[in-house]
């Protein structure tokens, strides 16, 4: 029983994110605004993700992964933390057509992803905060449909993926005032959870799915 208890505390441990010493900074150095970047979908139990659980977040249980920052193509993305390049185009992580990977001394690995052409960056080179490192693409390669850098906190070895409001110092509240986000999908039967900013779940990529609800609201089809 003892051993089993060990067990559990550890796999609660490796799967929940400690603040992590380096703060890190927005990925865009212009403040936010209708010319330049904002929020359009935070991370964690969106609206956005449920209607699309299956089809585009089935990997993530059901969740948005990251965060969504409309922006322009060829908006400049800069490094959140200093760290090592450990990726470019690693599409199978997703967010495509083009993405960045980024090791950090705290542990961390920050995802840009959608990026308008391959980062100019090698593996294994070191970048540093703030440093330009991509610029800000549209998934769908047009520039026109939903152009928007998709960024995620991810722990080594790309397991699991963290709300990145934890590690970004920046006034996420006002963040959220400004621009389309629909806000968080609810459970009429656990009513008050997941339904705030910070309130998130971690993702375990390809566990069980964690929005999967009786009673959803808004209702599927709306």
């Amino acid at each position: 029983m003892k051993r089993i208890a060990i067990i559990a505390v550890v796999v609660v441990f490796l799967a929940s994110p400690t603040r992590a010493a380096e703060i890190f900074i927005l990925p865009f150095t212009d403040p936010p605004g209708p010319s330049t970047w904002y929020v359009v979908q935070f991370y964690g139990n969106t609206q956005g993700a449920y209607r699309n659980r299956v089809n585009w977040y089935q990997a993530g249980q059901g969740l948005h992964f990251g965060v969504d920052f409309a922006a322009r193509c060829g908006t400049p993305v800069v490094a959140v933390g200093e760290g090592e390049i450990v990726g470019i185009d690693d599409l199978k992580r997703g967010a495509g057509p083009h993405n960045l990977l980024i090791e950090h001394p705290n542990g961390y690995v920050s995802l840009y992803g959608h990026l308008l052409e391959a980062p100019q960056l090698y593996i294994g080179q070191t970048v540093e905060q703030g440093q330009v490192v991509g610029l800000s693409g549209d998934p769908d390669g047009s520039c026109t449909s939903r152009p928007h850098l998709h960024l995620e906190i991810r722990s080594v070895g790309y397991g699991y993926a963290y709300n990145p409001l934890d590690f970004i110092e920046a006034d996420w509240d006002s963040l959220a005032l400004f621009g389309p986000s629909s806000g968080f999908q609810r459970d009429l039967n656990a009513p008050h959870r997941w339904q705030t900013l910070a309130d998130q779940p971690s993702v375990d990529f390809w566990g069980p799915m964690l929005n999967e609800y009786d009673r959803p609201w808004p209702p599927s089809g709306w």
